[in-house]
């Protein structure tokens, strides 16, 4: 037993997790055209039951990214179309009346199934989005006082258009902090989109994709997660980073304890995903970027400062502990 009680990670759970991400991996790869690194950045948030944040350009492959991925899990899907007009309930479900049985019963929404792919979610109103917050935070959802429970495992998959984009909504400080992660595919390189180009011109290679994981595996997995090690000077060290970004001057709000909590167990997700029984600090810096980075909200006059090298810095003032 390792401290707090927790049990160790077995010999078979680390190799249960390794196939189960060799088999993502090769399945998701055959469908995407992806830049080194963006796939096990994914997995590690996934196995850390976090949700996912998709943000860049149209056209680069966000939602077929988010679709590959879905139909390789092998579980229920559901997909959201965000637009100006899309109601909470429309995400969530309402109650409808039952003439014959002379009662309301629920009708659930599209956010009950496994993995729901929100598309182009600042594209909905403020009111829709909010509408969300129950949902990926405490996994379940309130309709007219009664409480429904979402599926397991669930995740959030949302993509998002730069919001200089014409008819997008700036997403608010706590739904996007329910994101563990953004991430960014950027532009392929000319090989890769020819590559891209001689594989779709035809057909949608994601239409190929059979699942090669189920849902029991995927929960085992992100059990494993859990009972990952973390020591007290890990967690100083993660307080630290977030202590700095809020001390930075170019920052008006700094990174929050829930974004110290996220980045945890995200390292200890990656840590489980390279065939480890501890979280290091390597894990937290290697994540810290796409955890941290879209939670800081930038002082009106840091002009050329981003949020992403005020996390870079971060990392770089803080010291091993």
């Amino acid at each position: 037993m390792e401290a707090g009680g927790a049990e160790r990670v077995s010999d078979d759970e680390l190799a249960a997790t390794a196939a189960l991400v060799g088999r993502l991996t090769d399945s998701v790869s055959a469908a995407v055209e992806l830049r080194d690194g963006l796939l096990d950045q994914l997995l590690v948030c996934i196995v850390a039951e976090g949700h996912v944040l998709i943000e860049d350009l149209p056209g680069v492959g966000k939602t077929t990214l988010a679709r590959a991925l879905a139909r390789s899990l092998g579980l229920q899907f559901a997909r959201v179309q965000c637009t100006a007009d899309l109601l909470p309930a429309d995400v969530v479900g309402t109650n409808i009346y039952n003439r014959r049985e002379e009662r309301f019963e629920f009708r659930p929404g599209p956010i009950f199934a496994n993995v729901v792919l929100v598309d182009e979610i600042n594209r909905a109103s403020p009111k829709t989005q909010s509408g969300l917050l129950e949902c990926m935070q405490e996994r379940r959802v309130t309709v007219d006082v009664h409480s429904h429970e979402l599926a397991r495992p669930f995740v959030v998959l949302a993509t998002q258009n730069p919001i200089e984009f014409e008819g997008t909504y700036p997403l608010p400080e706590a739904q996007v902090d329910r994101f563990m992660a953004r991430i960014s595919l950027g532009y392929p390189g000319p090989a890769a989109e020819a590559a891209m180009l001689r594989a779709h011109e035809s057909h949608d290679r994601v239409d190929e994709v059979s699942a090669v994981a189920g849902p029991g595996e995927l929960l085992a997995a992100q059990d494993a997660a859990r009972r990952v090690v973390a020591s007290d000077a890990l967690r100083a060290y993660v307080v630290a980073l977030l202590g700095q970004t809020r001390a930075d001057p170019r920052v008006h709000l700094g990174a929050s304890p829930r974004a110290g909590l996220m980045l945890l167990r995200a390292a200890k997700a990656r840590a489980l995903l390279a065939g480890e029984r501890h979280a290091t600090i390597d894990d937290v810096q290697e994540l810290a970027e796409i955890v941290l980075s879209h939670r800081l909200l930038l002082a009106p006059d840091a002009i050329d400062a981003t949020s992403a090298g005020v996390v870079a810095d971060a990392v770089r003032a803080v010291p091993a502990l």
